[in-house]
């Protein structure tokens, strides 16, 4: 866990032998039910250390992340970006909602299991779970490593966040044609200024660019549309 214990340090994110030890047995619990459950497509520990936990905290330098209280990850798979900022800022309320109730099933237990106590894990689809009432705009921010166009992703997103939050997407290192793409969603759900970052981090072999959207604005009633549209019709 060097690599990760360097990569906090680099982050000036503060942390404990018991969080180092959290991180650890969170990984262990996910590669062995891997077997079983497909959780993550990583099944190398150094491999994991780099993509899964350094490439999700990589969020937790900036202003939006740093000043956030209550923020959602929506799509988390095996737990991804959430579970490893929850673990490095006790402090901060996380929801993690995923489509598959098998991995949020495995991410409850393994939360009650290892001591993480900031973590509601919710099953359900972005669409739904968008429209209720203690989920609709009540998020500082929402950040989200989830496999999607950005203007579905936008959809997905922008309404959990409060006016003045921020929606922070993970994307690879060539995004710039998908943002101008998804400007109308953006606009259209409640989105304004757009940032695009490039953090560094040595020895992750993987990059990604965050995508900061500032909430300014309400989202429409109309929107999120039922199931299935955003990915099927996005916006345009």
């Amino acid at each position: 866990m060097d690599n990760l214990k360097k990569a906090l340090t680099k982050l000036n994110i503060e942390f404990t032998d018991e969080q180092i030890n959290q991180y650890e047995a969170y990984m262990n619990r996910i590669l062995e039910l891997n077997e079983s459950i497909n959780l993550t497509a990583i099944t190398d520990r150094d491999e994991f250390v780099q993509k899964h936990y350094i490439d999700s905290l990589l969020c937790a330098d900036y202003e939006e992340f740093l000043s956030a209280t209550t923020i959602i990850d929506v799509g988390t798979g095996g737990g991804f970006p959430g579970i490893p900022l929850a673990i490095a800022f006790p402090d901060k309320e996380f929801v993690l909602m995923d489509s598959l109730n098998k991995r949020i099933k495995v991410i409850r237990n393994l939360c009650d299991e290892i001591g993480i106590g900031n973590v509601k894990a919710i099953h359900g689809r972005a669409e739904e779970l968008a429209r209720q009432k203690d989920l609709r705009e009540s998020f500082d921010i929402c950040v989200s490593r989830a496999v999607a166009n950005m203007s579905t992703l936008s959809e997905y997103c922008i309404p959990f966040v409060k006016e003045g939050g921020a929606f922070i997407a993970y994307k690879g290192p060539d995004c710039d044609d998908e943002i101008a793409e998804a400007s109308t969603a953006i606009e259209r759900l409640g989105g304004g200024e757009v940032r695009i970052e490039y953090p560094k981090m040595e020895n992750t072999g993987f990059e990604h660019t965050l995508v900061f959207l500032k909430k300014i604005k309400k989202t429409p009633k109309s929107y999120p549309r039922k199931a299935g549209t955003p990915s099927k019709n996005p916006i345009k």
